[in-house]
Order: C-alpha cells, then structure tokens, then sequence
C-alpha cells in the first residue's frame, strides 16, 4: 500500500524552500517542486503501466487548495481510463488552432489586399483600397474578429454614407465583400457573406440606381466637333497632338500617352495596343485613318525614345496633359467625353452596326454568346467607319486661310 504523505498547511507550503519535490498530502503524488528559486505543483502519476509527472502551474499563483483540486481531477479522469496527458495536449492544440483563426477584419483587409494587389492595374487602386476601408469600415469593425461581423456591423459602416455618397459607399460594400469572402476561404470565418447585396442588403438599404445621380464625361457636342478639331489643330505642343490622336482613334488617353513607336505598323496603317494597357486586358487592334497616318508622319521621332508623344524629359505625359489643353481652349469636357461623342455620332447620325462601333471603343460585347461566336475584330470595316468619323470632325486636308478665317468669326 502506497504511503500517504501528510497534509501540509498553506503557511508549512510556504515555509518550504529547500531545493528538491516535497509531498504536501490532500491528494495522492502532489508535490510541490523547488529547484533553481522556482516553485511549482507536480503531480506523480501511473496511466496504464507508465508512471508519469504532470505539471499543473506555479506558485504561489496556484494555491495550496487549487492544486489539491487539481490533483484530485486528474486522478478522477485516469479512474475513467483517460489519459490526461493526452488531454491536456489536445487542449493546447485546439487553443493554438483557434487562436491561429481569431483574425481582425483590419489584419485580414492587409492580408487580401497583399495577396490581391499584383492583379491591380497600378498603386493607385491598390490605395483607393486601403484609403476606402480604412476610412469607412475600420472604425467600425477593424477591431472585430471576422468570424463575428455581422449584417449590423456592415450597415454601421455603410448606413452613414449610403446616401450621401452612394458611389463610394457600393464600393465599400464591395471590398467589405470581397475581404469577407478571402476571409472564409481561408477559414477565419464561415457562414453566408453579410456584405452580399442580392437577396440580403438589397432588402434593407436603398439601390444605388434610385438614389445615385448617374455623372457623365463632360462631351463635346456632336456638332461642334468640326469647329472644336479646326481649333484644336491651331494649337502647338505635343499634348494637343496627342488629344488630337485619341479623337480620331477613339482611344483612351492612358492609352494615346503610353503608345510606343514598336506599336505602330505604318504599313499595315494599324496600331496594336498590347492587353496590359488596356482596360479589358485585351490586346487592341485600331485601325488608323489617312489623318491619323498624317499626324503620325508629322511627329518628331527623338533618338533612344520610343514613345509616340514624349513630354517633358521624353517621359510620358501626365494625366492631365491632355486636360490641360482643353482648360487652355476654355472647354467644359474632357477628353474622354470624345469618346461618348464619338459613341454617338456612330448611333445617330450613321448606319453602322451597334457591334462595330461598341468594338472601336474596344467595349466587352454584353452578350457571351454573340462574343463567343466573334473570332475577328473586324479591322477594315472599322477603318471605314474610323475614316467617316476623320472626315465628318475635319481632320482630313490642312488647315486653310478659309478655315482660320472661319475660326475667328
């Protein structure tokens, strides 16, 4: 029979502090362990045929009595024929698994826009990203677990600017989304996404299109175009050609002021924007007019530089270059206005195919089917048309003492 030691008072277990495993009683193998001026409860224990000793804390952060309690526990869970060892490493693990999962919706919004920001186009999405949630939803539920985020919390970041700011606002409600869906797939959440707009938020807020006003480009009427290009090509600088050859080509100006020489196929009379430099990420074919050949042969060719319109430095023009030159001709549009004005001088005022025209603003067809049976681009149909538009703005002939006369008056 195994010999029972006596129970120690809580002020004899204080009292101890001689270096070794002293038995203090109340429960079978508790011993309180001093060894390097550490003090700490073991209990000797035998699960099957192995004898073992169990930690269960330090003291005097564990009292006297606690670690009786302890000890009294255990011993019950081995009569059961369970292995508290076992048990007590289960418990560590499943602690360290739910902790690896508890993540913030503010460490999470890090984490998907640092995974995600290579398939951005630029920086500045990548900061409209951060600057829109840290803005509107960080102080709301930046400190929530996202496996606790609900539809209450994704109405109090949304709600206050829902109205008053109704683009921002269905955007925020998108990256809400999107970081919330990152969040399940990597399991720090599940359930339904609460920032989901069909069947779930469209039942409780109001649809954007009944309360957003709708803001087009500033365009250039259809027809003042011809007096607008005759002033136009009056004007010097490279920017003022550069808008020149996105009317006639209808192209975007960040894709005018990022065309290179290496595109341009003078003899095929096309220019090939390549897809990373296009909305779509799709390569571009456009086919270029007699005018838009003209302006193209006119231009400086500067030695080591491929851009087709240099600025300053022979560095590419800014953004608002083009800009710039229409504030200069006290013009209330910009410049990618031309292409609506161009969008509707092909729907009202000729007979060109709705497609045909929807393909020169390099526009994803709306419907896949008509898309997936569309294998070409229809190049020389849309040089006609391009030619057409070229003609009807004035672009074709030069500039004529009629013409600036015309222009004064």
């Amino acid at each position: 029979m195994p010999k029972i030691a006596p129970e120690l008072s809580a002020r004899a277990v204080s009292a101890l502090k001689v270096e070794g495993r002293h038995a203090v009683g109340g429960a079978h193998g508790l011993h309180l362990r001093i060894a390097n001026g550490h003090r700490g409860w073991v209990l000797r224990i035998t699960v099957g045929d192995q004898r073992r000793d169990l930690g269960l804390g330090p003291f005097p952060e564990i009292g006297l009595a606690e670690a009786r309690e302890k000890a009294r526990d255990v011993h019950k869970l081995v009569r059961q024929g369970i292995d508290p060892m076992i048990t007590k490493r289960a418990q560590r693990s499943a602690l360290i698994t739910r902790q690896a999962s508890e993540k913030k919706f503010d460490w999470c919004t890090t984490e998907f826009i640092r995974t995600k920001s290579d398939e951005w186009k630029n920086v500045k999405h990548r900061q409209q990203w951060e600057n829109t949630l840290k803005s509107y939803a960080s102080p709301h539920i930046g400190h929530l677990l996202v496996q606790d985020i609900d539809l209450q919390h994704v109405l109090l970041c949304l709600e206050p600017i829902w109205r008053t700011k109704n683009e921002t606002a269905s955007r925020l409600r998108g990256r809400i989304q999107s970081v919330l869906d990152w969040a399940t797939v990597c399991k720090y959440r599940s359930g339904d996404n609460p920032a989901r707009w069909k069947g779930h938020l469209d039942k409780v807020l109001p649809a954007p299109t009944k309360i957003q006003k709708v803001q087009h480009h500033p365009a250039v009427a259809i027809d003042d175009m011809p007096s607008f290009i005759l002033a136009l090509r009056q004007r010097d600088g490279m920017a003022a050609l550069a808008l020149q050859f996105a009317i006639l080509t209808a192209a975007r100006s960040g894709e005018v002021r990022g065309a290179v020489w290496t595109e341009i196929d003078m003899e095929a009379r096309a220019w090939t924007v390549p897809g990373p430099r296009m909305k779509a990420k799709r390569e571009h074919r456009v086919p270029l007019s007699d005018a838009a050949i003209e302006l193209l042969k006119k231009l400086p060719r500067i030695k080591d530089v491929n851009l087709v319109f240099p600025g300053a430095n022979n560095q590419a023009l800014s953004d608002m270059s083009l800009t710039a030159v229409m504030r200069r001709m006290e013009i209330m549009a910009v410049p990618h206005g031309f292409r609506s004005t161009f969008r509707d001088w092909a729907g009202d005022r000729t007979e060109y195919p709705r497609d045909l025209a929807e393909l020169a603003l390099a526009h994803i067809l709306e419907s896949k089917t008509e898309e997936a049976y569309r294998r070409g681009d229809a190049l020389e149909r849309r040089r006609d048309m391009m030619s057409a538009w070229a003609k009807f703005i004035g672009c074709t002939g030069s500039i004529t003492r009629e013409n600036r006369e015309a222009l004064d008056e």
